[in-house]
């Protein structure tokens, strides 16, 4: 019978208790991330209702998630946070694809409230929130970033996209909420420049109320 040596039988120990570890990692990841979906779950549903003060919809909050976990996007930016539905929707896609997102918002009162929601829904550790002014804040970032989500001031979108645009990722994808009215104020010049973009492939989602426009780029150029 041909032996097996000491450090052929200490390779194979080392092997099996790897695997046991990894096995052990992923029962353990798994649990954590059955438990933060119950919790966020539990947080959204116990809230329904209570979503004013320019939040978006439910439905919206769920077209966000979907093209950030179809797109495994990790990098995100928020501009205008308000008291967090759509951030919270869009932290919990990124706590499955491993990303992190910024937010922006500029008033105390709502800024304060959002930070509430996001440790009553067990987001606090994928979100940073800033209190500034997204006027001054939003060129100074220095990304990149893979998903961009606007909604502040309307007459300011033009201003957002082009200080984003250079640190957006070719694949990424910038969108823009309340762009279902051209009469709305910003709106009509936004969605011209957007559309007049040579590397911008832009849609507009109708089934949102209040139209998103949904713009991926396709080039540096």
């Amino acid at each position: 019978m041909k032996m097996i040596n000491s450090v052929t039988v200490t390779t194979l120990v080392i092997a099996v208790c790897n695997v046991g570890l990894f096995y052990s990692s992923s029962a353990q990841n798994l649990r954590e991330n059955r438990e933060l979906d119950d919790r966020v779950r539990r947080f959204l549903d116990s809230n329904r209702y209570q979503w004013y003060d320019m939040n978006v919809p439910e439905s919206d909050g769920k077209i966000l998630y979907d093209l950030i976990i179809k797109n495994k996007y990790k990098d995100a930016l928020e501009i205008g946070t308000s008291t967090g539905h759509s951030t919270i929707w869009m932290a919990w896609a990124l706590s499955k694809t491993g990303g992190r997102l910024i937010t922006i918002e500029i008033d105390e009162r709502r800024y304060k409230e959002a930070l509430t929601n996001f440790r009553e829904a067990g987001l606090s550790d994928i979100i940073d929130a800033r209190l500034s002014d997204a006027h001054d804040f939003v060129p100074k970032l220095e990304g990149p970033f893979d998903f961009v989500f606007c909604d502040a001031d309307k007459d300011w979108y033009k201003n957002y996209l082009k200080a984003v645009l250079p640190k957006l990722r070719v694949g990424g994808c910038f969108t823009a909420h309340n762009v279902a009215s051209r009469r709305m104020r910003g709106i009509r010049d936004f969605l011209d420049y957007l559309h007049a973009l040579p590397n911008m492939e832009t849609t507009i989602d109708r089934s949102s109320y209040s139209g998103i426009s949904i713009s991926y780029k396709k080039s540096n150029d």
